[in-house]
């Protein structure tokens, strides 16, 4: 059994910044790509980053672009993303979800195996 364990959420004003982390524990697995997602109230979940940990690519959805960046361990099987300059909109769920399989697709949540319980991220404008 593999767990996800996310941590970091809060509640922080519109032009701060958070870093949201997470690690697996459980079982030894060896993890191919680990994202994040998040969903806000009434909407469905949506990437947000991830890492490929061959070659460490990343790739962000376009909105935080510029704003987020993804980051991790591959040998711990540790994910952190740093959020900069939060906007209201940024407000929602976010789930920390890995690979323990090679696939070319990372953008889609369906892709991943494990899933971490969440942790909220409220921006207040």
């Amino acid at each position: 059994q593999v767990q996800l364990v996310e941590s970091g959420g809060g509640l922080v004003q519109a032009g701060g910044s958070l870093r949201l982390s997470c690690a697996a524990s459980g079982r030894t697995f060896r993890s191919y790509s680990m994202g994040w997602f998040r969903q806000a109230p009434g909407k469905e979940r949506e990437f947000v980053a991830a890492i490929r940990w061959s070659g460490y690519s990343t790739y962000y959805v376009d909105s935080v672009k510029g704003r987020f960046t993804i980051s991790g361990d591959n040998a711990k099987n540790t994910v952190y993303l740093q959020m900069n300059s939060l906007k209201p909109e940024d407000t929602a769920v976010y789930y920390c979800a890995a690979q323990d399989r090679y696939t070319i697709v990372v953008f889609t949540a369906g892709a991943y195996d494990y899933w971490g319980q969440g942790t909220q991220v409220t921006v207040s404008s």
